[in-house]
């Protein structure tokens, strides 16, 4: 039996030193690429990566699978009814116990041979996460279209001077920390959006030891790229929230904005109808507020719960149920001004106070009964 015991002790792997963490959507084409890189970069360390696939359709957590049978370094964590970068990024450190997390794209533009050094930064003791940055002397973007290179520098910019972070790439996708500066975090990261590594410098208790490594931003060798405009949409928000210390919750920040933009198209609906159509008030309120209502639900599941975004069937049920739950709030927004305006007299704070408690409401609710969250099979 003791025989037996030290016999499977002695096939077990190494425990991972370094646990490379890739967030994963329809990149089954890269999987085995990256997977030999890495092979290539990390010799002589104790090493496994663990894939997070948001349950792709071109079957890239079957493919993982597939490599993991021949592999015991490789793993995969595939969610199912809900997306996101950040929140991949944060359920891949949970599932490993390394004492070293890396964050790479499964894309192949991030150079894997920077792993080593950031090791090797961290494990002196002195840094507390390392990051690869394209913005430094040794560092390019590689062929990006002008377009997105502007946008990249403008929101790079903006950060360092809005969080004052001293480093020359904090929007950067490619990084490595130590598991106990990632669990200090923990409590605080917001989860939602692409920015994973500047939510983590931003929810740490005390300031965090960075260093930088450059590196050359590589050309995308198979699939697209999963970044687009609304990713600076996120940013936006993330540092909204940060800002008033988390107290109000980032997507309630994308929540009200959409409200601003369909009050403007439920005032302008409003115009057409009954100012320009003639029709009888009461009717061109009733299209308006429709109008409104179903406007919000589209950019909410566009932005605000672009992680959750409903289709097909659930498209439907959720423009149903998110009716319901504005109806509810303007007659709740109704009743209260009308109380306030009684007891104080004040129109101004009377309607500003019942609007508030419509938002707050069709907030609330919206997320419990239209955007609810499903749990992965």
């Amino acid at each position: 039996m003791e025989a037996m015991s030290k016999q499977g002790s002695e096939r077990r792997p190494p425990p991972a030193q370094l646990a490379i963490v890739v967030p994963a959507f329809n990149e089954r084409e890269n999987v085995a690429s990256l997977i030999h890189a890495l092979d290539r970069a990390l010799s002589g360390i104790d090493w496994e990566v663990v894939f997070v696939d948001d349950d792709s359709p071109d079957g890239t957590a079957t493919r993982v699978r597939e490599l993991a049978q021949r592999d015991a370094r490789v793993r995969v964590l595939q969610r199912v009814g809900r997306r996101g970068l950040a929140s991949a990024c944060i359920e891949g450190m949970l599932a490993t116990a390394s004492p070293y997390i890396a964050v790479i794209d499964c894309d192949l533009q991030h150079d894997e041979m920077l792993l080593p050094p950031m090791l090797d930064q961290l494990r002196s003791g002195e840094i507390d996460l390392v990051v690869g940055t394209r913005y430094s002397s040794g560092g390019s973007v590689a062929d990006w279209a002008r377009d997105r290179a502007r946008a990249s520098r403008l929101a790079t910019r903006f950060a360092v001077w809005l969080t004052k972070i001293p480093m020359s790439d904090p929007m950067s996708g490619f990084f490595m920390l130590t598991r106990a500066s990632f669990e200090r975090s923990l409590p605080h990261l917001s989860s939602v959006g692409f920015k994973i590594l500047l939510d983590l410098i931003l929810s740490a208790p005390d300031p965090l030891r960075l260093a930088e490594l450059p590196y050359a931003f590589r050309a995308r060798r198979h699939g697209d790229s999963k970044m687009d405009s609304l990713v600076l949409w996120e940013f936006a928000q993330l540092l909204l929230e940060k800002l008033t210390g988390g107290r109000i919750p980032l997507r309630f920040f994308s929540f009200a904005l959409v409200g601003l933009v369909g009050l403007f198209v439920h005032i302008l609906t409003f115009m057409l109808v009954y100012v320009i159509g003639m029709a009888p008030f009461s009717t061109a309120q009733i299209v308006a507020t429709a109008v409104a209502i179903t406007n919000n639900f589209f950019l909410n599941n566009k932005l605000t719960y672009r992680d959750q975004r409903l289709r097909g069937r659930a498209l439907l049920r959720g423009w149903l149920t998110f009716n319901l739950v504005c109806v509810t709030g303007a007659v709740a927004n109704i009743n209260i001004a009308q109380w306030l305006i009684v007891h104080n007299n004040y129109w101004l704070w009377s309607a500003a106070a019942g609007a508030l408690v419509s938002v707050v409401w069709n907030y609330g609710m919206s997320s419990v009964f239209t955007w609810r969250r499903r749990l992965s099979a």
